[in-house]
């Protein structure tokens, strides 16, 4: 008999098993039942399953500075909809933003009123008062900053961005909840990163992450492109050090599934000389070339990349697979400690470790210390002028 001639009299079953599991009536696991079918693990009615009580789980509150915002007007629909936390856990959305902006904030909280995302519970908090908008939450994506302008010095901008993140990191450790994970995709993102840290003491430096997955997620795009494969066919770029044209996007660990199994990057796309230069040119630059392309930044690229991040920060990565996060340096690779830095990672039970013992060559050596390099200096600055 298969699974298939007995599906609806196997469904009431576990229908009514599940009810009553859901009601405390029983703790019997649904093993017996698949083991007396033919049901394959992996097929159990998982959607069905979570209509009978889709609110089963307590909200997460989540944080979105600068909500109002390119990339937060992006963001919080997709927050709203489970792309970043799954399709299965409810959230309470925290808007923060400037007072000049608080009319459009509070036209984003109607926008998401009037799409009645089932996931969205309770009250939408929507301000400009930092206090109101970290308390209690659990997750807090900093995409609020003061960009640079045209005849602006870069330690005006740098020293702008040092008062935000004192600012809110006060703010996060007064009133988050214990064990915030903290976001931030404002620039200059690793050194804004390391400001929050300097000032929210209690929050762990394990909690305290910027955002390399959107340079990532270009460089599995450029692959995928120039392959002609399906980009979820690739995986293992690494993108190492800043999140600035510095940073150096590599393909040396990078492999692609096809019918024959995985094979690395580099085998497949046969063309060292485009890897090793337009490639990485591209990924540095990618941003620019979307500035001149649509005369606004990335925002949508840059709202499903922060998702990315959170969800294999908090849900997992795939086994086999390893993202890049920009995290608080432990010395791994010769980086030196105490920089926010890009390392490849793999994520299990909400918890990130950077992957040890891949091979370094010269060329690639040289790049990881350019951009540490860089982020030295970047932190110099910031320590300047908060002195």
């Amino acid at each position: 008999m298969t699974w298939h001639d007995t599906s609806f009299d196997i469904f009431d079953k576990y229908i009514t098993q599940k009810k009553s599991e859901l009601h405390g009536h029983t703790k019997a696991a649904d093993s017996t039942l698949s083991q007396k079918s033919n049901i394959p693990t992996s097929i159990r009615f998982p959607a069905i399953i979570s209509d009978l009580d889709p609110m089963a789980k307590e909200p997460v509150r989540v944080l979105v500075t600068g909500a109002a915002g390119q990339i937060g007007y992006a963001l919080v629909p997709m927050i709203a909809r489970g792309i970043m936390l799954g399709a299965d856990q409810p959230v309470i959305l925290h808007m923060l933003d400037i007072p000049p902006a608080a009319e459009a904030l509070n036209g984003v909280k109607m926008e998401l009123i009037d799409a009645a995302f089932p996931l969205l519970k309770g009250c939408v908090v929507a301000t400009t008062d930092a206090v109101e908008g970290c308390t209690g939450v659990n997750v807090a994506v900093m995409v609020g900053g003061f960009p640079r302008k045209e005849g602006m010095e870069r330690k005006d901008v740098m020293s702008k961005n040092v008062s935000i993140y004192k600012s809110q990191a006060a703010a996060l450790e007064k009133h988050a909840a214990p064990n915030c994970k903290v976001l931030v995709v404002a620039n200059p993102a690793n050194t804004n990163a390391l400001i929050l840290k300097e000032f929210a003491p209690s929050i762990p430096e394990k909690n305290i992450s910027c955002l390399t997955r959107l340079d990532h997620n270009r460089a599995l795009g450029q692959i995928s492109e120039r392959l002609s494969v399906p980009v979820s066919d690739v995986k293992n770029v690494i993108i190492w050090g800043n999140h600035s044209s510095s940073q150096y996007p590599d393909v040396n660990h990078a492999k692609v599934q096809t019918s024959s199994g995985e094979k690395p990057v580099r085998e497949l796309v046969k063309d060292d000389a485009w890897l090793d230069g337009e490639f990485i040119s591209t990924v540095q630059q990618r941003g620019a070339a979307i500035i001149k392309a649509r005369k606004l930044s990335s925002a949508l690229s840059a709202a499903s990349s922060a998702c990315d991040h959170i969800r294999d920060w908090v849900l997992g990565t795939p086994e086999g697979t390893f993202v890049s996060m920009g995290v608080y340096s432990d010395g791994s690779y010769n980086v030196p400690s105490g920089l926010i830095y890009s390392f490849p990672v793999t994520c299990r039970n909400g918890e990130w470790s950077i992957v040890q013992g891949l091979p370094i060559d010269e060329v690639s050596r040289k790049k990881m210390d350019l951009t540490a390099d860089e982020l030295k200096e970047e932190k110099d600055l910031a320590y300047s002028c908060l002195s």
